[in-house]
């Protein structure tokens, strides 16, 4: 289930990342142990998260996800093992939110996307998750909310 969407202008945030390129096959394998890393260095270096982790996928393959597995964070992340500083962007987005399990999403964003178009939008090649809550604040996945950000070409 989709909410309203609705076109945002936000402004860039400060991130902790870990960069991928795997196959889409692989995307559950390497979420958990990068979650883990990120949290685990972001709280050794003395920082704290200020806002939901995020997957920001920087361009859209049917075979591999290049993308960010990240965090927003105040302040910068010094570089250790695979972490590193980051960013999303500045950017004109159209904007919803996902209610329902994972394995939904492919359908969400179809969803969104014909949206977007139908609203005379030009989507970039990038979009963002922001899963705001998940398997951690319940296990019913009917109550888990994803954020979706698609950034618009002006």
């Amino acid at each position: 289930m989709l909410e309203a969407p609705r076109i945002l202008h936000i402004v860039a945030q400060s991130a902790a990342i870990i960069r991928f390129t795997i196959p889409r096959a692989e995307i559950q394998a390497v979420m958990g142990p990068g979650i883990a890393e990120l949290m685990a260095t972001v709280a050794n270096q003395g920082l704290a998260p200020t806002g939901a982790l995020f997957s920001h996928h920087l361009r859209m393959d049917p075979e591999r996800f290049d993308f960010e597995l990240g965090v927003p964070i105040k302040g910068t992340v010094v570089p250790a093992g695979r972490v590193m500083p980051g960013h999303l962007p500045t950017a004109t987005v159209a904007r919803t939110t996902y209610q329902g399990g994972y394995e939904g999403l492919g359908s969400a964003w179809r969803e969104f996307d014909v949206w977007i178009a139908a609203e005379g939008h030009t989507p970039a090649p990038d979009l963002w998750e922001c899963y705001v809550a998940g398997p951690e604040s319940g296990p019913d996945p009917a109550t888990w909310r994803t954020e979706l950000n698609r950034p618009l070409v002006r």
